[in-house]
């Protein structure tokens, strides 16, 4: 379990947000079985790939499946500069895999510790440094988006380093195309449409402005412990504009004959701005004696308490894989 995610680890007292449970209209989700699951991974693997947000959703898979696991027969690694964590069921010889890279493409901020740059620049043509440690997989599940979520990205064409690339500040929109376009012919070309199975998440909301539900302006997710009940809410930390984006990037992928399911979190997360960490997660740095009289100031209203939501994206990602 991640500390930036245990909640109840670091002091959580009111624990309704674990027992939430989904109901689509007009369908019923099967029980997850991980029994079943890691029948369904015998000698396959299932890969993570993205950012914080979807290592949050491989930390609940891998405890959903976890507890069926014998000790002897289980194993953790880590490789490739800690990019990829691997949960291995040795009775199956399946695997359970998340590796870093939070805006799919090539970046600066590919390091899975040290990645907190002031200036963030992709290489949003550029993704086989990363794609090779995901090419022989099985189930892929993608995400990116939060790491995008500024009004302009500074975009390299060229590598690293080199004195001959052309560097520029490129709209965000422009650049996320690009990268998802970049992503997109990378499947295209590499992936087994005989085997794999393509799923990319949508969006997670976050919860940073409480005004939205009726608290102050200086307000967050701090102390929230009910969900949000207004059917439709949508808060403004969700952009519509990526989501067309990932849409007709994945609808483009569908002409081409590739299948990439397209798993929409986003509507049944909006609703729970009680299933966030807030203040009850390791804090990374010291905090000083203002933002301990302030709780909202750094209170995580972006990631997941575990358990809690990411499971839920786990359960519909089960019925998926299994229709």
């Amino acid at each position: 379990m991640s500390d930036q995610l245990a909640c109840q680890k670091f002091g959580r007292k009111d624990l309704d947000y674990q027992r939430w449970r989904w109901q689509p209209h007009q369908c019923n989700l099967p029980r997850f079985n991980a029994t079943v699951l890691l029948e369904r991974l015998r000698n396959k693997r299932m890969v993570f790939v993205g950012d914080s947000l979807n290592r949050g959703q491989w930390v609940s898979m891998v405890c959903l499946v976890d507890q069926i696991i014998p000790p002897g027969l289980k194993s953790m690694h880590f490789s490739f500069n800690n990019s990829l964590i691997t949960l291995k069921a040795k009775e199956y010889n399946a695997s359970i895999e998340f590796y870093w890279s939070p805006l799919l493409v090539e970046s600066n901020s590919d390091d899975p510790v040290n990645h907190r740059l002031p200036d963030r620049i992709v290489r949003a043509q550029a993704i086989d440094k990363h794609a090779r440690h995901w090419t022989d997989a099985d189930i892929l599940i993608f995400n990116t988006y939060l790491w995008w979520k500024r009004p302009f990205m500074n975009t390299l064409w060229g590598t690293f380093g080199s004195t001959d690339g052309i560097f520029k500040r490129v709209e965000m929109l422009r650049s996320y195309e690009m990268a998802l376009k970049t992503w997109s012919d990378w499947l295209e070309i590499h992936v087994d449409r005989n085997k794999s199975q393509l799923y990319f998440m949508s969006m997670s909301p976050t919860h940073e402005w409480g005004e939205e539900w009726g608290r102050t302006t200086d307000e967050n997710c701090y102390n929230e412990q009910e969900m949000i009940e207004k059917e439709g809410y949508r808060g403004r930390g969700t952009d519509p504009r990526m989501m067309r984006i990932v849409e007709d990037t994945i609808d483009d992928l569908k002409r081409r004959g590739l299948q990439v399911k397209l798993m929409n979190i986003t509507q049944l997360s909006e609703y729970r701005k009680d299933g966030h960490p807030s203040i009850y997660r390791k804090q990374w740095e010291v905090l000083n004696e203002e933002q301990l009289a302030k709780p909202t100031s750094y209170s995580d209203c972006i990631h997941w308490c575990l358990p809690g939501v990411p499971d839920v994206w786990n359960e519909l990602l089960y019925a998926h894989i299994f229709t």
